[in-house]
């Protein structure tokens, strides 16, 4: 039995009592080692009878094969579920296709979902710390999707895991600590054994062992551990030690590859049994060490020469066909040297790892094959790739170290450009490096003339760049002077000769190319972000549907998760200016669930047009300090530009013009595409409110020289009411309202009749305001635009009216997970159909389903379909 430890077993036997009632959880115990946290994980096995229990645990040696720890979980499933799923299949290299993470998650979850439907299950993780990274993000992927299904997750790491609800072991108390020492220990000894473990119950268990009569040391418990595990392997006998060391060396624990290169090292099958007596190991179905702090003891005490030589046989009696790249990094840790067969065989292991999703083991394969490169060419292409390879498994620090042992000074201008290129994109990750812009410009200088077509997109990914971290204007004035001077595109029309021309010649000049931009599929393609900014540049609400409906597509059909994450997003912020917020709530709810199943933060942009536009200010400031949290730590500068303009109509909607004339010239400052445009109108009108004329016409002839050029009718009725704002004529309101009548931008065509009806008001024809400003109310309330619509309702009570009571939407109630699933299922999805598209399982959505129902005070999936504010 455990000793103490109440409030832990409390807690984890609260997780399993849950799970075996159908609501599962996950729980990460964390603490140092030796703190008791693999006793935790014992108690939780034993006391979980009726339960599946499948275990598997991070090992140090496989931290980077990809989804090693996943591999441990599924396999005992597979009993359950008939066969492994096609992305599971892919994933552990046992068919070809690119591996895709969520699609991997959901194969995972529903593998796991067939096991619970017979009986709960527990998955037990061990060392979670050591975790690979692709097998991390999948279990991080099952953690979160399990609230509805039989299923209990406890992980036990030292760190890491942060997302998960977590618990801190911490060291015994006295009392406890003091039961768990043998009652013989002379009393002083008792005393100085349990100042020095403080609580760690494997310190209480090992110092013993190790004697008490040392003198004190300053060392930490976990070394003093260590030293225990030392001193009984070094009273064991060599044969036994290098069958340790062996066992050590050897990640995955498969006893027949142990006694395999046991037997070609010579070594008797008796030195088991000693092995065994030590209590470092036991040998079972699987070899286990009594802890992780045994086996490292164990590697690091034996000499290099018993270590290459563990490696070495471990290699040779490695099956080459199914299991080579696991041969080829106990070949790579032999002490080889130099060896230019062997580092091909590295960068072969490294292109599987990479094909699997393994970008950490790539990046690993391949620095060591680049170490063991004889061909200085060879040394460096290897080199440079292992950084690209640590940049995208998000290790910027390491793969800055590596890259800094690189000459540049001898390389060839290709290989340099190459050098500024990784240069330019680890300052970019850093977030805290402004350098990233600069060193890509250097590298597109550097191609112009040996590869104009790859100089022009290093122009491009210069200028993409500078857009995200806030200094978009400098870089494009370089740009623009650099493109200017560079050969032509291959293939007209084209972004930078699109941008070059905006930036030279003007709007009216730059119209044609840029609707010849959005126009081109091969050009969204190539910069879809840049090709949606365009779009909307030019006011154009057609144009950027028809960008965004191409771009979802492509997204959905190539599987892309970037190109459909951004999809969605374009979708949401163009369902935001057609006044649909049902639908913009559902495609938020969509890429988010696909950036989750990736481990990746969602997008922020659409989260806060629609915050902006719906007006509710607790909720928008909310969301407003969310998205500022992740502008700071993520070094996104044009998420900053977003947060202003969704301050910016926020707060004209408030009517606190002031706030909003502040945000809107944050917002304008760096003229950022997109952005900076659609902001004008806000800054005018705020700007005129407090009496500011004079930067009210200043903005207006910005907006107008870029709507006259244009010439959409989104554009030219908001600068025709921008106008009315600024000239206070009553033919420039009424020019508004009959350009936006019945136009796809539903916002902006309430927004011109409030403002005509403020207007009327003023000049104190109240009966002509009064249905004006009710039409206008209507409009703000049928859409959800609360903020104008209080507004517009205090205006038209100032004329004696009264306004009629809000619009009740169905999805005010929902979250905007539960619009997009009732969306879904009212146009006849079924759970496993809505489960597929949101990664999570069917269970879970019949979950939700009856959320849904008792929210809107239905029973049936057919009443959905009588709710039109949910249609999709």
């Amino acid at each position: 039995m455990l000793i103490g430890r109440h409030d832990e077993i409390r807690r984890v036997e609260e997780l399993t009592r849950a799970a075996a009632k159908g609501q599962g959880g996950a729980l990460v115990l964390r603490g140092g080692p030796g703190i008791g946290k693999s006793a935790l994980l014992d108690h939780a096995r034993r006391s979980t009878p009726g339960f599946l229990v499948i275990q598997a645990s991070g090992s140090q040696f496989e931290s980077e094969m990809p989804f090693a720890a996943l591999h441990q979980l599924c396999m005992p499933m597979l009993g359950h579920a008939g066969e492994l799923p096609e992305a599971l299949r892919v994933a552990f290299g046992l068919a070809e296709g690119t591996p895709e993470m969520f699609r991997i998650g959901l194969a995972a979850l529903q593998l796991l979902g067939a096991a619970a439907a017979r009986q709960p299950v527990l998955l037990v993780i061990d060392d979670a710390h050591w975790l690979d990274d692709a097998s991390a993000k999948a279990l991080t992927f099952l953690a979160r999707r399990i609230v509805s299904e039989p299923v209990a997750m406890i992980f036990a790491a030292r760190q890491g895991l942060e997302e998960l609800p977590g618990l801190v072991v911490e060291g015994l108390a006295e009392p406890d600590a003091r039961a768990l020492l043998p009652a013989t220990l002379d009393e002083q000894v008792r005393d100085r054994i349990l100042a020095e473990a403080r609580g760690n119950p494997l310190a209480l268990l090992e110092l013993p062992r190790a004697g008490g009569f040392d003198l004190p040391e300053t060392s930490s418990v976990p070394t003093r551990i260590e030293r225990s595990f030392a001193a009984r392997l070094a009273g064991l006998p060599a044969d036994v030690r290098t069958l340790l060391t062996v066992a050590s060396a050897e990640p995955t624990g498969d006893p027949v590859l142990l006694w395999a290169a046991a037997r070609e090292l010579g070594i008797d099958v008796a030195a088991s049994g000693a092995a065994e007596a030590s209590g470092l190991v036991e040998f079972g179905t699987r070899v286990r060490f009594c802890h992780p702090l045994a086996r490292s003891t164990v590697y690091h005490a034996a000499d290099v020469g018993l270590r290459h030589t563990a490696h070495r046989v471990l290699a040779d009696v490695t099956d080459p066909e199914s299991d080579p790249d696991r041969r080829a990094w106990h070949r790579a840790q032999s002490g080889t040297g130099p060896d230019e067969s062997l580092a091909a065989e590295l960068e072969q292991s490294a292109a599987r790892a990479r094909a699997r999703g393994g970008v950490a083991a790539s990046a690993a394969f391949l620095e060591r094959a680049a170490a063991l490169s004889l061909d200085p060419d060879r040394r460096t292409e290897r080199t440079l790739a292992a950084v690209r390879a640590k940049l995208e498994a998000g290790t910027a620090e390491a793969a800055a170290e590596l890259l800094s042992t690189v000459d540049a000074s001898g390389l060839d201008e290709v290989r340099q450009a190459t050098v500024d290129l990784l240069r330019g994109q680890i300052a970019f990750v850093r977030h805290n490096d402004s350098d990233g812009p600069r060193f890509m410009l250097r590298a597109a200088d550097r191609l112009a003339g040996l590869d104009p077509k790859w100089s022009r997109d290093c122009y491009l990914d210069a200028l993409e760049m500078a857009l995200l971290v806030g200094r978009a204007s400098g870089v494009l004035d370089t740009v623009v002077d650099a493109a200017r001077c560079a050969p032509p595109a291959p293939k007209s029309p084209d972004v930078l000769d699109a941008l070059v021309m905006l930036t030279t010649e003007g709007y009216r000049a730059a119209v044609p190319v840029l609707r010849a931009v959005v126009a081109d599929d091969e050009a969204i393609a190539a910069r879809p972000a840049l090709a949606s900014m365009i779009a909307s540049e030019l006011w154009d609400a057609d144009a950027h549907t028809a960008v965004t409906e191409w771009i979802t597509k492509s997204g959905r059909e190539s599987g892309s998760p970037m190109m459909l994450r951004l999809g969605l997003a374009l979708t949401a912020s163009n369902a935001v200016y057609s006044g649909d917020f049902g639908k913009a709530m559902s495609a938020i709810a969509e890429e988010e669930a696909i950036a989750d199943a990736a481990g990746i933060p969602p997008l922020m942009y659409p989260r806060l047009h629609l915050a902006g536009m719906r007006g509710r200010r607790k909720e928008a400031l909310e969301t407003i300090e969310a998205a500022r949290a992740m502008a700071d730590t993520r070094g996104i500068g044009q998420l900053v530009a977003n947060i202003h303009w969704a301050a910016a109509i926020l707060n004209n909607g408030l009517a606190d013009y002031p706030a909003a004339l502040t945000a809107a010239r944050q917002a304008v400052a760096n003229g950022d595409l997109f952005i900076a445009g659609i902001t004008l109108p806000e800054l005018v009108e705020a700007a005129v409110r407090c009496g500011e004329d004079a930067a009210a016409e200043e903005a207006l002839a910005s907006l107008t020289e870029r709507t006259e050029a244009s010439n959409t009718t989104w554009g030219l009725g908001v600068a025709a009411y921008a106008r009315g704002l600024v000239t206070g004529k009553e033919d420039d309101y009424r020019e508004a309202i009959s350009r936006l009548d019945g136009s796809a931008v539903l916002p902006y065509q309430a927004r011109a009749l409030l403002l005509y009806g403020e207007w009327l008001r003023r000049q104190g024809r109240r009966l002509d305001a009064r249905q004006i400003l009710r039409n206008a109310h209507e409009m703000f309330s049928q859409t959800g635009m609360e903020a104008f619509a209080r507004r517009a309702a205090d205006e038209l009570r100032a004329t004696g009216g009264q306004a009629r009571s809000r619009s009740v939407h169905s999805y005010d109630e929902l979250t905007m997970q539960e619009v997009h699933i009732a969306r879904l299922v009212a146009t006849g999805a079924t759970s496993k159909e809505v489960a597929a598209r949101l990664f999570l399982s069917p269970r879970t959505i019949d979950a939700h389903l009856r959320n849904i129902f008792r929210k809107l005070g239905i029973t049936s999936r057919r009443q959905l379909r009588d709710l039109p504010d949910l249609q999709a």
